[in-house]
């Protein structure tokens, strides 16, 4: 089964872009189009995501097998990657397994880390999704003040939103998921498996008001990214991409136009 793609352009080295949990390709659509003009983007839903197919398992290796499986159907070779949260780990998988598939690798807001003992409220996130009534709710809106009970913060609650899609009947469901994403949060929260280090060069990027990755992780993630360079976006959280678009793309240009 082939993940659901978007080719952005077709000039320059190739870019994959993978995006986190309850995200999709289109969560990164303005990015998408300005690195457009200057590689080969291709935006990827990851499986469970959005118009991706849909799976009982869930997780890195199977992920990371899925972005090959799409590297071979478009002919690429290698690539660098850009993977937020849950796609960062899925890059992170495939430069650990297949190194010669990544030429750069850009993490956003996550560490190879094994996050089971975080509370991320994910749990939370997960609960009201299932508790919404899909015969009850008549708009969006119902459904977001549904998930005020659930979700508190107000941009999560937003995105988790982007998932809810209506059919020609004018009945909604979760385009995601979300039966395997709760069967296998616990494999979603495990650090990718280290078998050899990764020693082309890799960035981790992440916000100053975020905890995803913090300062005593770096001799870890050094380990195993022994090229590994740190980046911070002051004022921004999880999803720095959004809270501070325009700083983002640079740092992400100026790495990857770093010579070697």
């Amino acid at each position: 089964m082939l993940l659901n793609f978007r080719q952005y352009s077709h000039e320059g080295e190739p870019l994959l872009i993978l995006h986190g949990l309850y995200g999709s390709l289109g969560n990164w659509g303005a990015h998408s189009n300005f690195l457009a003009e200057h590689y080969s983007v291709i935006g990827v839903d990851l499986r469970n995501h959005g118009d991706s197919f849909h799976h009982p398992e869930l997780n890195y290796p199977a992920m990371a097998e899925d972005v090959l499986e799409l590297m071979n159907h478009c002919n690429i070779p290698s690539a660098s990657f850009i993977g937020h949260s849950m796609g960062g780990k899925v890059a992170m998988e495939l430069a650990l397994s297949r190194a010669d598939k990544v030429n750069k690798l850009l993490v956003v807001d996550i560490a190879p880390v094994d996050y089971a003992e975080v509370a991320d409220g994910h749990v939370e996130i997960i609960e009201g999704m299932k508790a919404l009534d899909f015969e009850e709710i008549k708009s969006r809106l119902d459904a977001g003040k549904f998930l005020e009970n659930y979700i508190l913060d107000e941009p999560t609650r937003n995105f988790v939103l982007t998932n809810l899609i209506r059919n020609d009947q004018g009945k909604y469901s979760w385009r995601m998921n979300l039966a395997s994403i709760e069967n296998n949060y616990h494999r979603l929260r495990e650090k990718p498996i280290a078998s050899t280090p990764f020693s082309k060069p890799t960035l981790f990027v992440r916000g100053s008001l975020s905890n995803y990755i913090k300062e005593q992780q770096k001799e870890e993630i050094l380990e195993i990214f022994p090229n590994a360079q740190f980046e911070i976006i002051m004022q921004a959280g999880h999803w720095l991409h959004a809270d501070k678009p325009q700083k983002f793309q640079k740092v992400v240009l100026d790495f990857l136009k770093e010579g070697p």
